[in-house]
């Protein structure tokens, strides 16, 4: 997942160019979904670790801008879907979105985060996941990638609950 690539006309990258970086690093099966940078794909454990660092030095030296890629495998991506606590408690789906941290949070940065910062926007950090119940959405709240960057010491990208939904589908399909 690419944080921050098509989004109001800035960072644009192609989908067709990405899927073919994936390709030329060693990944099968590459697929695209939609045009906010998620790429869905088949790779062993040796070509995946070095993965998100090469392809975010292959976009700044391709397109010219800095874009963090977080990579989850499908059994991380089953544990999401399995384990919103939102979900389990009866949120909306409609209210819910993940932010997929590039690294684990220590536990004093996580017990320094503002529970009421946003109210009554909530959130619960699991692992390398933040889950976010939003009833006035995205666009109102004070949770922030910045906010979770900062206090977290990692970086973030935020996908709503339809997309995390749409990319296990496709990750089931890939094998």
């Amino acid at each position: 997942m690419l944080r921050g690539i098509n989004v109001g006309g800035k960072n644009i990258l192609p989908m067709l160019e990405l899927a073919k970086m994936f390709a030329a690093a060693g990944c099968g099966s590459v697929k695209t979904y939609i045009q906010s940078g998620n790429v869905v794909f088949r790779a062993d454990k040796a070509v995946a670790d070095g993965l998100a660092t090469l392809v975010e030095r292959q976009i700044e030296k391709r397109f010219g801008c800095k874009v963090p890629v977080v990579l989850r495998t499908a059994a991380e991506l089953v544990g999401v879907v399995k384990s919103n606590p939102f979900l389990k408690a009866g949120a909306t789906e409609d209210s819910l979105h993940v932010y997929f941290l590039a690294g684990m949070p220590g536990a004093g940065d996580v017990e320094g985060l503002d529970a009421q910062r946003s109210a009554p926007d909530a959130f619960a950090v699991v692992g390398r996941d933040i889950f976010l119940q939003l009833p006035n959405g995205m666009g109102r709240t004070k949770l922030t990638n910045a906010y979770f960057d900062s206090k977290l010491k990692t970086v973030s990208t935020a996908r709503n609950w339809r997309t995390v939904l749409k990319l296990l589908e496709m990750v089931s399909k890939v094998g």
